[in-house]
């Protein structure tokens, strides 16, 4: 069962992982920090992907915040692609808790939100100036599969599935 936003999903070592509604100002901190990130990688407003905060909402979709000895530290959040699929995104972790398992432990927490809401699988797009991220989602079971999406014929996207 899923727990009612601002009650803890997970723990995992000091991270602990929340759910909160999309539009709640944490998150939406967290959100605007990735997309300065994404910005300054790739230019632009960083991310130019539709995006409504109801779309994670359960049933058909999650938001997540990772907390650090009490801060806010990193997000993501998945929303229905179909009927058995999670889309995950605005996954971020701040600079300054990079290196810490703060992106793992909040992948996680959305792939067990996801499955625990009947999706089978999640597919994600991301870009060719996010090593990091490739790194992490290929070490986590994630494989290439053909762009989707708002950047589908961007170029520089690469996109990643895994199957719950």
């Amino acid at each position: 069962m899923r727990p009612a936003p601002g009650r803890t999903l997970d723990t995992v070592s000091e991270i602990e992982i929340r759910v909160v509604r999309f539009d709640a100002p944490v998150a939406q901190d967290l959100i605007h920090a990735a997309l300065a990130d994404l910005g300054a990688r790739y230019g632009g407003t960083g991310d130019d992907t539709p995006v409504d905060a109801a779309e994670f909402e359960p049933p058909d979709g999650a938001f997540l915040v990772a907390y650090l000895a009490g801060e806010p530290v990193g997000c993501g959040g998945w929303r229905s692609h179909g009927a058995d699929t999670a889309e995950l995104k605005r996954m971020y972790t701040a600079p300054a808790a990079r290196g810490r398992g703060v992106a793992r432990a909040v992948l996680a927490a959305v792939e067990r939100s996801a499955r625990e809401h009947c999706r089978k699988r999640v597919v994600l797009e991301c870009g060719d100036k996010q090593p990091e991220a490739i790194a992490m989602y290929g070490s986590a079971g994630y494989e290439r599969i053909p762009n989707f999406g708002f950047y589908k014929d961007a170029e520089g996207c690469v996109s990643f599935g895994r199957t719950l």
